[in-house]
């Protein structure tokens, strides 16, 4: 016979099985590839598929590390000023910083 009162008590475990359905990226991979919030999301492209091609050797790809490391600079002083002058979001839109580099007319980095 089977008290009532324990049964609310009773631990069910569930096991889930990854499938294609269930398995997704991590949010901060997601983040990271996400062109609104990542503003130099190409320079990375670029600087991997060097690594790639050049089986890892580092000072080939350098020029692209370069441009990688100035692209980061150049949007975070960016996002510094717009922070400063209270504007939201801090970082720009993908379509606002097209804007904004075409209105410099030449990439700064």
């Amino acid at each position: 016979m089977r008290c009532e009162t324990h049964a609310a008590n009773l631990i069910r475990l569930y096991v889930m099985f990854p499938s294609k359905k269930t398995t997704r990226m991590p949010l901060v991979t997601r983040r990271l590839r996400d062109p609104d919030i990542n503003p130099c999301l190409s320079e990375s492209d670029a600087s991997t598929r060097c690594m790639d091609e050049n089986n890892y050797d580092r000072e080939s790809c350098s020029t692209y590390f370069l441009k990688y490391k100035n692209c980061r600079k150049f949007w975070n002083s960016i996002m510094i000023q717009r922070r400063q002058n209270g504007v939201k979001p801090s970082m720009p839109t993908a379509a606002e910083r097209d804007e904004i580099l075409g209105a410099m007319g030449k990439m700064p980095y």
